[in-house]
Formats: C-alpha cells, structure tokens, sequence
C-alpha cells in the first residue's frame, strides 16, 4: 500500500494511491499519519479498505511529507564505503547514529530553503524507514518485522554548520526543509528486499548520485538491531539509512546547491521528489 498526506502545509489529510494511481481520501478511516496510525496493527486495517469506495482527490492537489510528525528523526552516517572514502573518514565499523530535529521535516516537492549563513549546501538520497512497532533488544532476523514501511529522504545537510561549527552533526542537518519525505509511505509488503533498491539524484538532470542499497555497510536489518540495543525504537520513527557517494562536498573541485538549482530525488519503488532550491528570505 502506498500511503501519503495531502493538502495545503499544515492541513494535510490522510490518503492512499490505488491501483490506477489515483489518490484517494482516507480521512473517514483514520486520522492523519502520525505515530499510532502507522502501526503495524493500524496499516493491516487500511490494508483491508475498498479504496476504490474512498474519495477521489484532485490530481493537481500537493502531496507533503509522508508523516505530521515523529518521535525521533535518526540518520545513519557513512553507509556507504566510497561515501566514506570520499568524505575522507575512516570505514564505520559500527553504524554511526546521529539525529535530525524533527522540525527539519518537509514535503517531497516543497522548496529547500538554505538557512541564513549557508555556504555549503549539500544533497544525500537516502532510503527511510519507518518504525512500525514499538522496538529494544531485538535480534537481526525479526528486524524487519518491525518495520511499517519505507519511503524517499533527501537529507539535506549543511556542510559548514555540520563539521566546521564544532559539536555534534545535528547543527548541518536540520535547518527548517531540510528533511524532505515521501510522496509515500510504502508498506513494508511492497519490499520484500530493501537492500536491492536503486537509489538516484539530479541537479538540473544532471546525475549527481546513482546507487544501489545492496552496497549498504549495514542493512536495514542489522541497523534497526543494533540500534534496538542502545534505545528503545517507537512507532512512527524514522531512520534515514544512509548516502551513497557523489555528494557535493565530495566532489572535486566541491559543489554545493545554489538557489534556482532543481533536485529530483527517489529510491527505486519508493517515490520520486522533486523540490527548488531557494535562498533565505526571512
């Protein structure tokens, strides 16, 4: 099942894309997507609607971020062995967590907006996933059956505030639009194996990342296991699982986003975004 949030920023309702790819409204059988409703118990609900009896939304309406909000927004760094390499920092050895403030979520065509300061504003497609199931101390062969789905992220990072500001990443990774999500949330029924998953970004449409997540370090099932050992997991998390190489601070000579510039972002089944780089304007 493919699931999204439709309507103007800040009154999306719940929807479902049927077999036509048609939006249908399901605000009569749930509230919108946010924590419980994206249970593994309330989606095998929604599984069991007659779509083709729900509303059908205008074609032109804007899709936004799969989720009103999260509990926790993780990150898993350096995922991926040449992006290591091209960030010059040695191979993890074991995943590397840090977070994005929850408030950095955005629509899949909403415009990125670089934050007052930017100087080196940088892409990352990443395959998400989202929590389904209350999780801790979990083994790599359940992992996955925690699992509710999975969905499209550009982490949109900033790379000065990130590694030349001092602390922690959070400061790069979470100015407001810079956590894109969707169009939807694709039940993990529909992915049988997220580690075969071709994952791509253009800049103007030219090929900035092209990857698959069988080179993943980590995999959704070892991440979601380790992670289980240290925190306990809620519904309605998200983890973005990590880049490939071809990011723009990895480039040589570096190239960072400027304002006009488009990127279109998706993970193979998942969804294509597609948002406009925009300056500040306060």
């Amino acid at each position: 099942m493919k699931l999204l949030r439709w309507g103007p920023k800040g009154s999306e309702k719940p929807g479902a894309l049927d077999g036509d790819g048609v939006i249908r409204d399901l605000s009569a059988a749930t509230a919108d997507f946010n924590g419980d409703t994206v249970s593994l118990e309330a989606l095998d609900a929604l599984k069991k609607l007659d779509l083709s009896s729900m509303p059908v939304v205008p074609k032109d309406t804007r899709i936004g971020c799969i989720l009103a909000d999260v509990p926790n927004f993780f990150c898993i760094g350096l995922n991926y062995r040449e992006h290591a390499v091209e960030s010059n920092l040695p191979i993890p050895e074991e995943p590397i967590i840090f977070s994005k403030a929850t408030s950095a979520l955005s629509g899949p065509f909403d415009d990125v907006i670089l934050p007052k300061g930017c100087t080196k504003g940088d892409w990352e497609v990443e395959l998400g996933i989202v929590i389904g199931r209350e999780c801790s101390y979990v083994g790599e062969d359940e992992a996955l059956d925690y699992v509710a789905g999975y969905c499209t992220i550009n982490d949109v990072s900033e790379r000065a505030f990130q590694a030349e500001r001092g602390g922690q990443w959070i400061k790069g990774k979470s100015c407001p639009t810079f956590g894109p999500c969707g169009p939807y949330l694709v039940t993990a029924d529909e992915v049988p194996d997220p580690q075969t998953l071709g994952v791509e970004l253009t800049i103007d449409g030219e090929v900035q990342q092209k990857h698959t997540t069988a080179d993943m370090i980590f995999t959704v099932k070892e991440i979601i296991s380790y992670m289980s050992q240290f925190m306990t997991l809620r519904v309605g998390d998200i983890i973005a699982t990590g880049t490939p190489q071809g990011v723009g601070m990895g480039q040589k000579p570096p190239r960072y986003l400027k304002a006009g510039e488009v990127m279109e972002i998706e993970v193979e089944g998942l969804g294509r975004q597609r948002q406009v780089v925009k300056s500040y304007a306060g």
